[in-house]
């Protein structure tokens, strides 16, 4: 391996452990409501996410303040040696597709049906570091 691969290698590894992430699947929520909240936090430090996320009333608020515990979870699993506090970790990237959907039929007057869809959604979050760590 060359010297400017090898250089090249190292610097991929060291922005690698920088950003954690945390993937939320199937969540029984419509994806339009969840990106409601993560707009609310996209951006934003950790902490000050936290604290938006706990004084929210909606529903999606539970489930995203538990989806960041675990990302912050695995930052923390990747850089041991580090402090979270020292880290100044931020939202780097939140994204909300839509999951499956439920199909289901409502009887509608005159012998018709309605199609009501269940839908859900996928939560993919990424943290990232403002202050290089270096162990």
């Amino acid at each position: 391996m060359g010297v400017r691969k090898r250089q090249m290698a190292e610097r991929i590894k060291a922005e690698k452990k920088q950003i954690a992430f945390a993937k939320l699947n199937d969540c029984p929520t419509s994806p339009r409501k969840m990106r409601l909240v993560a707009d609310l936090i996209r951006g934003v430090q950790v902490e000050k996410a936290l604290a938006i996320l706990k004084f929210n009333s909606k529903e999606a608020s539970r489930r995203l303040e538990k989806l960041l515990l675990s990302a912050v979870a695995n930052w923390q699993a990747k850089n041991e040696d580090a402090n979270v506090e020292d880290a100044d970790l931020f939202i780097k990237e939140i994204r909300v597709d839509s999951g499956t959907m439920l199909k289901r039929l409502r009887p509608a007057p005159q012998g018709r049906a309605h199609r009501i869809r269940k839908r859900s959604n996928h939560v993919t979050l990424v943290l990232g570091s403002n202050n290089n760590i270096e162990s």
